[in-house]
Order: C-alpha cells, then structure tokens, then sequence
C-alpha cells in the first residue's frame, strides 16, 4: 500500500465526498454483464425506478458450485460499492464453479440526492423485518424466489472509519474468509486496527459480533440473509474520507480475496 493513501478530512458530520452518475454506472454493469454471458433481470418497484439482478450460472459440466449473492448501493452516499461491482462485472475475474447473484444498486434515488436514505427518507439497510419501503419489499420478494446462498456480501463504505473493516456473521463457525479478505485488502487500504468499531470489539479490522437478529427491532439487510438465506454473511466496509479510487480498490480486493478463498479449498 502507498504511504501517500492518507484521510482526506472532509467528512465532517457526514459523508462530503465524491459523487457518482449512478444511472451511468448501472448501464455499464448492465453491458459488461451481458457481454460475459450473465441474465439480466429488473426488479419492479413501483413508483421508484426498478432495481436490477444479474445472474451468473456456474458452468454445466461443474458439479457442487459454491452459490455466492452479492450486493451494494443500499445507501446513497456509499458510492465505492457499485463502482466496485462495475470494475468486477467488467473484468470478469470469477472462479468457475462459482454461481452468482448481484445486485449492483439497491436505492438508486439515494443516489441522486447523495445521501444515505432513499427518496422518501427512509434507511433501507433497517427495514428487513418490517419492510415498508417499495425497493426493500420487491428485493425481500426477489430474494425469496432465488436459492439458498453458500455466502453473501454486502458492500458498504463507513464515512467515520480509520481504515478498512469487515463484519463476519458465522454462527456454525464454517471456515472463516475474514483473515484472507482484511491480508489483500491491507495492500490497497488501510486498515482499521481499532479495539473497537462502531461500539462492537473488533480485532485487526474484522468484527465477529455475537448477535441474534431475533433481538434487533430493525434489521439490516445481511440479518435478513442470515435467518433466510445463508449461514455466512460479511458486510464489507470500505472507509469514506479516503480517495474513491482506494475505496473501490479495497472492495475489489476484498471480493476478490473470498472467491479465490472459496476456489482453493473447493478445487474443481
């Protein structure tokens, strides 16, 4: 990593930083996904503008594919994860047994408004208990149809954090990908070596929190996948006040190190 990567101090009270034209970024991921074989799918969420799904089927003649969802854009001043999603979709880098589902954007009218909400103010990432919002009502409804899930990540930025972090959800403690993604991570980004994060432990920048969503009023996307959809969940945290370009290397990193992870110890 670069010992000229340094904070750059703008996000005071919130995040300050770069924007994106995410109508732009979402017709590229949508291009690169077609050209490299992937479905394409809108989700309808009406009066708001559709979400998308791409789908990447494991190749035919591979058998016990690891089943992978991945998701970002939930929170409009979080402009790393889709620039990050693009850059993966573009390069193609994916092992092949691997079977994907993505979504490159979960509140685009957040987007718009360069702030965390959607349109109508509402944070979508506390609204997969009781969803009310119509983009987390059609995604609840999107991921209900799709397969259960060997591992999800969701990426995120925090615009408050030292470095780079990561929450691991493993409760039947399966093989954990922490280690590897914070290893390649720390050569793009810094780290957050805090002993805690975001008022929980953390230990080199991952976060293992002791939580049972059933305790939790509101529950965040990756609670919603846990009860639902898979055992093993992380929440990918790239660090807001530094430069764009870090972040989204850190989160291509991170995406990166965990399917390589997940290609070595289920070689085909």
């Amino acid at each position: 990593m670069s010992d000229y990567v340094r904070r750059l101090g703008k996000n005071i009270g919130g995040y300050l930083g770069e924007t994106i034209d995410v109508g732009a970024v979402l017709n590229d991921c949508v291009t690169a996904a077609r050209a490299h074989g992937w479905s394409v799918e809108e989700i309808l969420a009406p009066p708001k503008p559709n979400l998308l799904a791409f789908t990447r089927p494991a190749p035919r003649n591979t058998e016990h594919a690891t089943r992978l969802y991945l998701s970002t854009g939930i929170h409009g001043d979080e402009p790393a994860g889709p620039l990050a999603v693009r850059q993966l979709l573009q390069e193609n880098q994916w092992p092949p047994a691997l079977a994907i589902w993505l979504c490159p954007c979960l509140n685009p009218t957040g987007f718009s408004l360069n702030r965390r909400e959607n349109a109508d103010g509402a944070d979508l990432n506390r609204e997969y208990l009781q969803p009310q919002a119509q983009e987390t009502v059609a995604h609840i409804t999107w991921l209900k149809r799709q397969p259960s899930f060997d591992v999800c990540f969701c990426l995120h930025e925090d615009w408050e954090s030292h470095g780079f972090y990561v929450y691991e959800l493993n409760p039947d403690n399966r093989p954990s990908l922490a280690d590897p993604i914070v290893q390649r991570v720390a050569e793009v980004c810094p780290i957050d070596r805090s002993e805690i994060i975001e008022g929980r432990p953390a230990q080199n920048g991952i976060i293992r929190p002791s939580v049972d969503p059933r305790s939790r009023a509101q529950w965040p996307e990756a609670f919603f996948l846990l009860t639902h959809k898979t055992r093993l969940s992380y929440t990918l945290e790239a660090p807001s006040d530094f430069p764009l370009p870090v972040r989204v290397a850190a989160l291509v990193a991170a995406v990166r190190a965990a399917v390589e992870t997940i290609a070595r110890s289920r070689p085909v």
